[in-house]
């Protein structure tokens, strides 16, 4: 069991002294802004006793350091965007906020990579390479907000990743300030490695548990010329559920493949202020998203993917235009307007048991007396389920809530050979769900590796697996 010590002003002083006057602060007002992400259920807060802005990979070492010596935990955060309470510091001590190291450090657009610093909103590397002709292939539909360094600790996933993968597979190499506080390379940029452990990979998805992430090396590629998003527009979900393996089968190599349910096209598009065909009539909408290079072969694409549609039960089939994707990456936000304490589900299974594991959602939602709504990336099988506070619970009444509800919910999924999170991470949120859930085997190996890595626990401490199991 890890035992912290509380920040001492000789310890304030010390990191004064590798950051400077502005780079610390232990001023209440500002402390209290760092007490949740994007949690809005008072519940889970907790308030650090200080904040850190480090500015260079040598000043997040020397921090580490002192973290050590001292024995207070150190929370890293990006942007604060995380839906799994990842960045909220659970046993008080330090939060490392990163948002200063915002520099697009390289672009090679002959060899096609980029080097960028952590705090780097991710919408910014997007639109940087694309005026160079080069897509970065990661989209998570909080681009806008969310920072690269969130995006590497939690593995994001998003709109495009049944094309290009996550962020994992956006990734060749990632300076890391070790939980020792050593500053290490991993990975290379190349196209295949078999040396040793692939230490990039272990860490991207770690949620800043074995290691502070300040610079990352991206892959690029080629921006298409050619897209065309499409809406099937079905009256039975199922129906639409069942399209996904169809396309992929079909060798149409969608860039997306997104849904949304009635109850969520209905919130969407009143928080939106726009008016969506069928929407009135019960029905649900896949989004289709495909990308080429040629645009004859793009036509020929696009009519082939209107017929699959037909065939599958589509009562229409329209262009997606600037509305429905609107609706569509506002989906949490809308949310967030009708209850700041919605939970968002991300749980992923087998493409399937898409239709089987929502069609259990119903009753779920009446056994427990919750509403819900639901968008999903059902191209890759990650659903998002959003229960809404719509009862106005307390917090701790409706965490009670959410906890029956996760039981039952999770069990289903991993019958199904799912897990729980698909791209939003464990956090501290689904802590002793993930412990419940995972073989005794597997959790073990995973504490091993956070023993081994950081031995005083001092690195994100009680997110993923208990701070009493390490």
């Amino acid at each position: 069991m890890s035992t912290f010590n509380k920040v001492t002003d000789e310890l304030v002083q010390e990191l004064k002294s590798v950051l400077g006057e502005k780079g610390v602060t232990v001023d209440p007002e500002k402390l209290d802004v760092y007490k949740t992400d994007e949690e809005g259920n008072s519940y889970w807060f907790h308030t650090p006793e200080v904040v850190v802005f480090p500015e260079t990979t040598e000043q997040v070492a020397e921090v580490v350091k002192l973290a050590n010596k001292y024995l207070v935990p150190i929370t890293p955060r990006a942007a604060g965007s995380g839906v799994a309470c990842g960045a909220i510091p659970v046993h008080g001590g330090m939060v490392m906020e990163l948002d200063r190291m915002d520099k697009i450090l390289k672009i090679d657009t002959d060899n096609m990579y980029a080097v960028v610093q952590t705090g780097v909103r991710t919408s910014v590397i997007q639109k940087t390479v694309n005026e160079y002709g080069l897509l970065y292939a990661g989209d998570p539909c909080s681009a806008d907000s969310c920072q690269i360094g969130g995006n590497v600790a939690t593995n994001a996933g998003g709109n495009k990743a049944v094309k290009y993968g996550t962020t994992r597979n956006q990734i060749y190499g990632m300076k890391v300030v070790t939980p020792t506080g050593d500053i290490v390379d991993v990975g290379a940029r190349l196209q295949k490695c078999s040396t040793g452990y692939c230490l990039e990979q272990l860490i991207c998805g770690s949620e800043g548990t074995l290691g502070i992430v300040t610079e990352v090396t991206l892959k690029l590629r080629p921006l298409p010329p050619y897209k065309f998003d499409l809406v099937a527009i079905f009256k039975e979900d199922e129906k639409g559920f069942a399209l996904p393996n169809k396309i992929l089968k079909a060798g149409l190599e969608p860039t997306s493949i997104e849904y949304m349910d009635n109850k969520a096209l209905s919130m969407c598009s009143k928080f939106c202020k726009v008016s969506l065909p069928h929407v009135d009539e019960g029905c649900c909408y896949v989004i289709i998203t495909v990308e080429t290079f040629d645009e004859d072969e793009l036509d020929k694409k696009m009519e082939k993917l209107s017929d699959l549609c037909d065939a599958m039960g589509a009562v229409d089939v329209i262009q997606a235009d600037d509305r429905i994707w609107g609706c569509r990456r506002q989906f949490a936000e809308a949310a967030r307007d009708i209850d700041i304490m919605f939970v968002a589900e991300d749980f992923v299974v087998p493409l399937e048991h898409i239709a089987e594991i929502t069609s259990k959602i119903p009753g779920l939602e009446e056994k427990h007396g919750i509403y819900s709504v639901t968008s999903a990336h059902i191209g890759d099988g990650n659903i998002h389920v959003l229960p809404l506070n719509v009862d106005k619970l307390s917090p701790i009444e409706w965490m009670e809530k959410m906890e029956g509800f996760h039981k039952d919910l999770f069990d289903e999924v991993y019958a199904l050979g799912g897990k729980m999170s698909g791209e939003h991470g464990i956090g501290y949120k689904k802590l002793h769900d993930f412990k419940r859930c995972t073989p005794p085997g597997e959790y073990k190996m995973i504490c091993a590796i956070k023993k081994a890595l950081d031995p005083n626990n001092i690195l994100n401490p009680s997110k993923i697996i208990n701070v009493d199991d390490q």
